[in-house]
């Protein structure tokens, strides 16, 4: 690996790291939203929002092409599903156990790459899913040992986080960043708007409540985090880019500590060390392989 493209790469896995900032903390302006709001309701605004910030941007940056709309709509489509579950489970778990079942993505992308791809990943990877998934058990048990409402509707946008994830990676090597992700903001935005003023039109007079948590999602956490997803993704590989995205778990606990003043309990701290470990196992063969290179 040359100097240049070490230098890409590190400004690459910033990129990355600043959207898991960013992501992270928007789990608990998720949360205040979902009081106030219907999920599509929040989804639809926000992304919207974000569309109206870049699109100023892409003056001068050439012509949408025929593969950034097709392969921006299949990406606007899983991430309108992916949002629309993790916004929906949110308002019944809390954003710190939110933020750590959305990572087990992180394990889920090479098994999906193995499955879809037929790309199997190293013995170990397997090892991590089992880890995992008892560390899922952990953080999301409550008194009764039973999870929560809320948490299978995030273990179920995982899945398509993962493969959100794998598109982008696939896609963004021949697509211009910020074009790319403005047709998937378009796409999801529209998708979103137009369930929730079917379904949820009754939650409109909570938009002033919200409407800061409207903001920052739709600027911070869509406008600047997925786009620097995208960017990230122009270098990093999928798998490599995972564990750097998952890291919105860890910020996402601690901006739940310290705006909505919630715990986790020891058994919960069990969990959430066991997804670490089955998140950071499931990148070792990858580590290696780059490490050789």
């Amino acid at each position: 690996m040359g100097p240049l493209m070490r230098d890409k790469r590190v400004l690459a896995d910033l990129a990355l790291l600043l959207a898991a900032v960013v992501w992270g903390g928007a789990f608990s302006t998720q949360r205040v939203a979902a009081a106030h709001l219907g999920h599509f309701l929040y989804n639809g605004l926000r992304f919207l929002l974000a569309v109206a910030v870049l699109l100023p941007f892409t003056r001068g940056r050439g012509d949408f092409t025929r593969f950034e709309w097709r392969g921006g709509v299949l990406a606007g489509v899983l991430l309108a599903a992916a949002a629309a579950l993790q916004q929906a489970g949110i308002a019944s778990t809390t954003a710190g156990k939110a933020g750590f079942i959305t990572s087990l993505y992180v394990v889920l992308v090479p098994l999906l790459l193995a499955l879809i791809w037929h790309r199997w990943p190293h013995w170990t990877a397997w090892i991590a899913s089992g880890v995992a998934t008892v560390g899922l058990f952990f953080l999301s048990v409550q008194g009764a040992w039973t999870l929560a409402p809320g948490d299978g509707l995030e273990l179920a946008g995982a899945v398509l986080w993962a493969l959100h994830v794998i598109v982008i990676g696939r896609l963004s090597a021949r697509a211009d960043a910020l074009r790319l992700s403005l047709v998937q903001y378009l796409v999801c935005g529209v998708l979103n708007l137009a369930l929730g003023l079917t379904l949820e039109w009754g939650t409109l007079d909570g938009i002033p409540a919200a409407w800061w948590a409207i903001v920052y999602g739709g600027v911070f956490s869509v406008g600047l985090g997925y786009t620097l997803q995208v960017y990230g993704q122009k270098v990093a590989p999928a798998t490599d880019a995972a564990i750097v995205l998952s890291l919105e778990a860890v910020f996402a606990a601690l901006g739940g500590w310290l705006l909505l003043d919630e715990a986790l309990t020891p058994v919960q701290i069990l969990g959430c060390a066991l997804m670490m470990a089955g998140v950071l196992l499931a990148q070792v063969s990858t580590l290696r392989r780059s490490r050789t290179e």
